[in-house]
């Protein structure tokens, strides 16, 4: 029996795909279960409907996420920290606190997002690199300042 698949099934396919199965299987496991349904010539019309929709939604989230990279992308962003006599600072800068400035500025990041090998300890300027979707990029400046 051929299925559609409705959602991803282990060891058998990903949603939407269109597999054989046995009849048993089909019948007593994937369909009363909700994870496929029959491939009749209507649900293949449903299917084409749901890969131009899903398409149309990717294509949306990709503009959404190249326009949110290009608008961070060169943005520079200053924190300031307390420092001691020696100039060095008594925290460390890490994703946490350059999401949180990112969110503050409106930018909705993730720590995640931000690709900080180790925490800044030190006064000056950074370049942090941000990873987005779709393999997609940014580079943005993190200054480092003495709170005054």
């Amino acid at each position: 029996m051929k299925v559609i698949l409705l959602k991803d099934v282990e060891n058998l396919g990903k949603k939407y795909e269109i597999k054989q199965v046995k009849d048993g299987y089909a019948r007593n496991y994937l369909i009363p279960k909700g994870l496929a349904k029959p491939a009749t010539k209507e649900a293949l019309e449903w299917l084409k409907a749901q890969k131009e929709i899903e398409a149309k939604k990717a294509e949306e989230e990709l503009k959404k996420v190249q326009d949110l990279a290009s608008s961070i992308d060169g943005l520079e962003i200053t924190i300031p920290v307390k420092v001691n006599e020696k100039g060095q600072p008594f925290e460390k800068i890490n994703s946490q606190k350059i999401a949180e400035k990112l969110q503050e500025m409106g930018f909705k990041i993730k720590k995640s997002q931000i690709d900080l090998p180790k925490p800044i300890s030190e006064v000056g300027e950074f370049p942090i690199k941000i990873n987005f979707e779709h393999n997609l990029e940014a580079e943005i400046k993190v200054i480092v300042v003495e709170e005054k």
